[in-house]
């Protein structure tokens, strides 16, 4: 386990690095670069924990923090969000020092009393709500829906330091700990995929409460997440990419997925991404095989494309399962303003490509046309229909701009 590591003069990093963690959220979420549940000791007068780790790590972590300090030193233990992987360590740490305030929202409350069947000593708190721990304040603002009903920031006074929790956090194993310290591609790949994959659905929401946030004119010289780096240098620099995030982002990008079986699928993808590059040779166009490459990293570039298309074989009156198992993903991630279509080949069933219409039309997005779908393998008069499919795609995605 890491050693702590003082972050201010009175914060502490008490956190796990877990790099051999490789999915998140049962198996639903691709972590490659491991993640970290970070925990804080803030100490003054009083001295607050904030926030604690998954349960794997709880009894190697409590036993880390004894080392740190005397247990019954803690004069509050602050939730910001109840998830399993930042209140885990709850029940080894009370174990130890079971009438400590525990101190969170309402709905926090609530969902702790839940997951672990304890009527502990909590304290709830709101918006604007303040506690004194000596010549520092700690300040809540409650952050429902993002991601979790309870979810809330602590912003330490005098020292300018925001605990966000879930909110400015990546999946990454930075042993590192700060974000000058990081690759900084990676850094920037992880925690766009942490937005793209798991915070999109609230964007609106999102937005609302940033700008509600910066209206408090707060200082903030260090944001503290609960997953991955430490924000340090230019912290703010997180906030504005979450601000230009949350607002319908895209690049110019188009993201063609497919899946296919006997690879006549393939070759409509690599003659669709022909086309578009007829017409737009700036473009970025991205290839992904969904059977081939993680659901997580394609959504990602989706989030990120103007447009995307997908496409699949025809099995059993069906589509191919990673394809289906993509859309159901993507349908619930709620992306906005993005230019859609599909394509397909099949054998004796061509199915799939109204399968795959009527998902896009699902997801609400503005679907171009109703596709393209080629039987059996592609011969030169495919071929061309598909170079044409892609033609047509990128000039209505650039109408604008040709």
């Amino acid at each position: 386990m890491k050693d702590f590591v003082q972050v201010s003069n009175s914060v502490t990093w008490t956190g796990v690095i877990d790099q051999d963690m490789k999915k998140f959220h049962g198996e639903e979420l691709s972590i490659p670069n491991g993640t970290s549940y970070n925990s804080y000791l803030v100490r003054d007068e009083k001295t607050v924990l904030i926030d604690t780790v998954i349960y794997k790590e709880g009894y190697e972590w409590v036993s880390q923090l004894k080392k740190e300090i005397n247990l019954n030193e803690i004069d509050y233990i602050i939730m910001n969000h109840s998830e399993p992987d930042h209140s885990g360590g709850l029940l080894e740490l009370m174990r130890e020092i079971p009438e400590t305030p525990i101190v969170c929202t309402e709905k926090g409350m609530e969902i702790l009393k839940k997951y672990y069947g304890k009527n502990w000593n909590f304290q709830t708190v709101k918006t604007g709500d303040r506690l004194n721990i000596g010549s520092k304040e700690l300040i809540f603002v409650e952050m429902k829906m993002l991601h979790w009903p309870d979810s809330m920031l602590t912003y330490l006074t005098e020292e300018n330091i925001l605990f966000s929790n879930d909110a400015f956090g990546q999946h990454y194993a930075n042993y590192g700990l700060f974000n000058d310290m990081s690759d900084q591609d990676q850094l920037n790949y992880e925690c766009m995929k942490y937005y793209a994959c798991i915070l999109t659905p609230f964007s609106g929401i999102l937005k609302n409460k940033l700008e509600e946030v910066l209206a408090l004119d707060l200082k903030i010289d260090m944001i503290c997440p609960s997953h991955g780096v430490i924000w340090r240098d230019n912290p703010l620099q997180i906030v504005q990419k979450y601000l230009k995030w949350c607002n319908n982002y895209s690049e110019s990008q188009i993201t063609i997925v497919y899946d296919t079986m006997w690879e006549s699928t393939r070759k409509m993808a690599e003659s669709i991404a022909e086309g578009i590059s007829d017409v737009r040779q700036d473009i970025r166009v991205k290839l992904y095989n969904s059977g081939k490459n993680s659901e997580n990293d394609i959504a990602t570039e989706m989030f990120r494309s103007e447009g995307f298309l997908l496409g699949s074989s025809t099995i059993n009156n069906g589509i191919l399962p990673s394809m289906a198992s993509l859309m159901e993903s993507v349908k619930g991630l709620k992306f906005r303003d993005k230019k859609v279509g599909a394509f397909g080949s099949y054998g004796w069933n061509g199915k799939s490509l109204d399968i795959l219409n009527e998902g896009l039309d699902e997801m609400g997005l503005e679907r171009v046309s109703d596709g393209v779908k080629t039987m059996w393998n592609l011969d030169d008069e495919d071929r061309e229909k598909c170079v044409e499919f892609g033609r047509e795609f990128a000039k209505n995605l650039f109408v604008e701009l040709l």
